[in-house]
């Protein structure tokens, strides 16, 4: 339990403890209190939060790299790995075919094929699974 957590867990208490004593006919106005001391809390949280965030993002842009999983980016750069596997294909395949004939090319061409589709599908998430895995920006 965090210091903040122990500090809003007294909070709770004294508001209990206040009501037992004060009655029903100041219920409202304590829940009220209360209730105004967790947005304090909340709001100071997600402040400290965003000014992380703007520090994080301003000193990607400081440095001038790309943000992450930037869809040009990417494309260009799927593009230009298909281009050169592409021109790697043709001495594979004079290789393949040499040594295996045509079960050597269909091994060279059928690794030519996974290599770039995993390269294409590198950036996507299949499921919920990695995004659940991995820990967000916004988590203390």
């Amino acid at each position: 339990m965090e210091a903040s957590d122990a500090e809003l867990k007294k909070e709770l208490d004294a508001t209990l403890h206040a009501r037992r004593e004060l009655g029903e006919e100041y219920e409202s106005a304590l829940v009220d209190s209360f209730l105004g001391k967790v947005e304090q809390r909340l709001d100071g949280t997600i402040d400290r939060r965003m000014r992380r965030h703007m520090a994080e993002q301003q000193m990607v842009v400081a440095r001038g790299s790309r943000a992450p999983n930037s869809a040009v980016d990417s494309w260009g750069e799927r593009f230009g790995f298909a281009v050169v596997t592409l021109i790697l294909a043709i001495p594979l395949s004079a290789i393949g075919a040499a040594n295996a004939e045509l079960p050597g090319l269909l091994v060279t061409w059928a690794g030519i094929f996974g290599v770039n589709a995993v390269h294409s599908m590198r950036g996507m998430r299949f499921g919920r699974r990695a995004d659940r895995d991995r820990k967000s920006e916004w988590d203390d």
